[in-house]
């Protein structure tokens, strides 16, 4: 047991070693990694990224890198997962690095977990530390994942908000006469904010690249995995002709975007009384065994 042991600890090692060290690419593996960039396409883009500083950012760097030429090779697109990335800004490669790095680690604190159950006498096999460290290698890998698509929701929810009270804006700019560009880009300059930056930069590369607002708005709630601007393309697109419908598209869109957002704030808000009443009878049922148990204790002695 000991050789098996020493054996994973290697090949783990090992295949840390060999993500890191610099290799030779293929002319295959070239190709493959163009086609794959070039079929991904804008979507799949990575969000913002800040420049590396510091030995340990430029090995993150590398890492991530080499894990993402992997992904694209062998087609893994995660969509999803890329979609919460970019609602939060964070790059797709850092994320790699950061999940196959907590891997590593995990590798490393399962047998020093044992280490910790063994001193205190609970366990003696050694098997135990090889499955320790592959089920902390498998937590650690998938932790990320997690805090993203947590923290994506709740960035969305806000997206969202942002969202109802732009297609306001654009309404009533329409109301005072303006055209359908004019109106999503005037309404688009009028609040600060990160969701409305986003939507700002959109509109003005639509401008550069020559396709139409509303697609521009399409292909951002395709990379942020929004389906309302999605659908607000779509019906945009339908009624583009005509001013008198699009206002009422749009404010009636805006309305059912308000009770949505009414509605899932009642939904929290039942979660979480029915939280509170759960914890209120846990401390009522802690209070009542504590009050009854001196009671049961004499009658049991007896």
């Amino acid at each position: 047991m000991p050789v098996v042991v020493g054996a994973v600890l290697g090949l783990g090692v090992y295949v840390l070693i060999r993500a890191l060290m610099p290799t030779k690419r293929s002319a295959v593996a070239q190709v493959a990694r163009i086609d794959a960039m070039r079929a991904r396409g804008a979507a799949y883009e990575s969000a913002r990224t800040q420049k590396d500083t510091g030995r340990f950012s430029s090995l993150r760097a590398e890492v991530g890198s080499r894990i993402a030429e992997f992904y694209l090779q062998q087609g893994w697109e995660q969509r999803s997962l890329r979609a919460d990335l970019a609602v939060l800004e964070r790059s797709w490669e850092k994320f790699l690095a950061t999940k196959v790095l907590l891997a590593a680690g995990g590798m490393f604190f399962g047998p020093f977990l044992f280490v910790v159950v063994w001193t205190l006498g609970f366990s003696e096999s050694p098997i135990v530390p090889v499955w320790l460290a592959l089920l902390c290698s498998v937590v650690f890998f998938f932790l990320p994942d997690l805090e993203v698509r947590r923290d994506a929701a709740e960035k969305r929810r806000d997206l969202r908000r942002v969202i109802g009270a732009y297609l306001d804006l654009v309404s009533m700019s329409l109301a005072g006469g303006r055209g359908l560009p004019e109106a999503l880009m005037a309404a688009a300059e009028v609040s600060d904010g990160w969701a409305t930056q986003r939507i700002r930069n959109a509109l003005a590369d639509a401008r550069i690249t020559g396709v139409s607002q509303w697609q521009a708005l399409g292909q951002l709630g395709e990379e942020l995995g929004v389906e309302e601007l999605k659908d607000l393309s779509a019906s945009l697109a339908l009624v583009a002709d005509d001013g008198a419908k699009v206002r009422e598209s749009l404010a009636s869109r805006a309305e059912t975007m308000r009770h949505r957002e009414l509605s899932e704030i009642e939904g929290s808000a039942g979660e979480k009384s029915q939280s509170m009443l759960v914890a209120q009878l846990l401390l009522c049922a802690g209070f009542l065994v504590f009050l009854i148990f001196p009671a049961a204790m004499r009658v049991f002695q007896v």
